[in-house]
């Protein structure tokens, strides 16, 4: 399972912020075709996208920004909900590029991009009341690889404030883990200046069980990325409880704490995201 700590949206019809987007040090960067594009200027933003993926731009992106030896970072593209020219673009690009699918509802929703855009990872974005209460079945469509809940979106549709986004976001949660899909990432926080608001939500969201986030500025990233960070004490504690584990059975830290293997996969997890 791919597990990302910080993922960036950027306009599709502004190419002069690609190659700056993959260096800014998300993990995924999101080439977006739909709410940040406006209306007449889809073709373009469409065909901007498709010239740096497609011409080899992108696997360069990291070197235009001076970080060479950087990662490669995990890429997808939004597409506007039922465009099957955006679709079929996508489908063209290289392996490993995700769609990022607005406005699912339905388990047929996905049936039909699939159709469009066979073995392509897909992210079904779940933006109204419908698509979180049916997010059981399409976390399980075969097609699937991540759900995302679009929380803009969702508070128009249904209303209410942070309780009710909350049971949307352990709804969700629930129909990933469940299907043996990631953790969904918490949803874009708008307030770009109040880094103070987005450390305290996105906290909320870490302790829901949620991982990572989606950001709009690249000042959001290291706010995201320290939450999703795991603190030296909770490295220290996973390398205790791996070690005390290694005989099997229950042991005892030098806390008095008591362990059992139902807590290995936590440690190993806590491992897994140090580096």
């Amino acid at each position: 399972m791919d597990l990302y700590r910080t993922g960036l949206y950027v306009p599709g019809d502004r190419p002069d912020r690609f190659a700056s987007a993959e260096g800014s040090g998300a993990d995924l960067v999101v080439f977006d075709l739909e709410d940040a594009v406006a209306p007449d200027r889809k073709v373009l933003a469409r065909d901007a996208v498709v010239e740096w993926l497609r011409g080899g731009r992108h696997a360069a992106g990291s070197a235009a920004t001076g970080a060479a030896d950087a990662p490669s970072v995990a890429v997808q593209v939004r597409v506007n909900a039922g465009d099957e020219d955006d679709l079929r673009v996508v489908s063209a690009l290289p392996e490993g590029i995700g769609i990022r699918l607005p406005k699912v509802e339905s388990a047929a929703d996905v049936d039909r991009v699939a159709s469009v855009a066979p073995g392509r990872p897909l992210i079904a974005l779940l933006e109204s009341a419908r698509g979180v209460v049916d997010a059981t079945e399409i976390a399980q469509h075969p097609a699937v690889s991540a759900l995302a809940l679009g929380e803009s979106d969702l508070r128009s549709d249904v209303g209410g404030g942070e309780r009710m986004l909350e049971h949307a976001r352990l709804t969700v949660l629930f129909a990933a883990r469940a299907a043996g899909l990631p953790a969904p990432m918490a949803s874009v926080f708008p307030a770009i200046r109040d880094l103070e608001g987005l450390d305290a939500d996105t906290r909320r969201a870490a302790d829901l069980g949620l991982f990572g986030r989606m950001a709009v500025h690249p000042s959001q990233l290291p706010v995201i990325a320290a939450v999703f960070s795991p603190t030296p004490a909770e490295v220290a504690w996973a390398e205790e409880v791996l070690a005390a584990l290694a005989a099997g059975g229950v042991a005892t830290l030098a806390s008095g704490e008591m362990v059992d293997p139902a807590m290995r996969a936590r440690a190993e997890r806590i491992r897994s995201l140090v580096g």
